[in-house]
C-alpha cells in the first residue's frame, strides 16, 4: 500500500469520492495510486512534463492499473487534459505565479471544474491574489507542517465571484485564520521570527531609502501578523 507525507495525504483529503481526477505534475505518481488502491476515485489522469519526468510514474503504478484507471500522459499543465473530461484537478509542489498561468492558459477547461487542488512552493500572495481578482471562491485553505517547512493547500472553484478580502489574506489562509487553526498560530509565529531576523541583518549604518522601506514593511507585516495571533489566543 502507498503511504503518502502529510501534505499529499492532506491534498488527497480535498478530494471528494469518486471524482475524476487530473494530477498535473504526477513526479512519482503516488497520489493516483493512493486513489484507486482506495477506491476513492477510478479515473485519473497523471501527467508530467516529459516522457523521463513520468518513468518514475510508469515504475510506481501496478500495470493492471494503466489505461483502465490511472491514464499517463505527457504535456504542459492542463493541455493533457479534454474540456470536461476531469471534475477535479491537482497543481501541485510548483510556483504560486506558475499556477496562475496554467489556470489562466487554459481557462475554459478550469471554469467547469468542481474543484482545483492548489499547493504552491512559493508566490502564495501573487497566486491568491489572481484566485479572489479572478472569481474564484476559496472553498477551504490548510497548512501542514513537514520536515521543517509549512506548505499552504487551497481548495478553489470558480464562481465568477469577485471576493474582496483584506490584503493580508492574500498572503495568509483565511479559512485557517477563521477555524483559528494552532497550525495557523504557529504558522504566524515562524512569520514573525523570520522577519525579525531579517530586521537584525539589516545594517543600521546602511539605512539607505531601500533599507528604510523594508523595514517599515517588515514592521508592519508583524504588527498585523502579531494582532491575527492576538484573535487566536483570545478566542480560546
Amino acid at each position: 500500500m502507498i503511504k503518502l507525507s502529510k501534505r499529499l495525504e492532506e491534498i488527497v483529503n480535498l478530494i471528494d469520492k469518486n471524482s475524476k481526477v487530473a494530477d498535473i505534475g504526477t513526479d512519482h505518481g503516488l497520489v493516483p495510486n493512493f486513489l484507486v488502491e482506495n477506491n476513492i476515485s477510478s479515473y485519473i489522469v497523471a501527467s508530467d512534463i516529459s516522457e523521463k519526468s513520468l518513468e518514475k510514474t510508469y515504475e510506481l503504478v501496478d500495470d493492471k492499473y494503466i489505461d483502465s484507471k490511472i491514464h499517463l500522459r505527457v504535456g504542459n499543465g492542463l493541455e493533457v487534459i479534454e474540456k470536461n473530461e476531469v471534475d477535479t484537478v491537482i497543481l501541485a509542489g510548483m510556483g504560486g505565479i506558475l499556477i496562475s498561468k496554467l489556470i489562466e492558459r487554459d481557462f475554459d477547461k478550469v471554469e467547469n471544474l468542481k474543484k482545483l487542488i492548489l499547493q504552491p512552493m512559493q508566490n502564495q500572495y501573487e497566486l491568491r491574489e489572481y484566485l479572489y481578482k479572478n472569481g474564484f471562491i476559496f472553498n477551504d485553505q490548510r497548512i501542514v507542517y513537514e520536515e521543517k517547512k509549512y506548505f499552504e493547500i487551497m481548495d478553489v472553484s470558480y464562481k465568477g465571484e469577485i471576493s474582496k478580502v483584506d490584503s493580508i489574506f492574500y498572503e495568509l489562509p483565511y479559512e485557517c485564520y477563521k477555524r483559528k487553526d494552532e497550525t495557523f498560530a504557529e504558522y504566524l509565529l515562524y512569520k514573525i521570527r523570520k522577519n525579525k531576523f531579517i530586521l537584525n541583518k539589516l545594517a543600521p549604518e546602511e539605512k539607505t531609502k531601500r533599507i528604510e522601506n523594508k523595514i517599515l514593511e517588515l514592521n508592519d507585516k508583524n504588527e498585523r501578523y502579531e494582532k491575527l495571533l492576538w484573535d487566536i489566543k483570545s478566542a480560546k
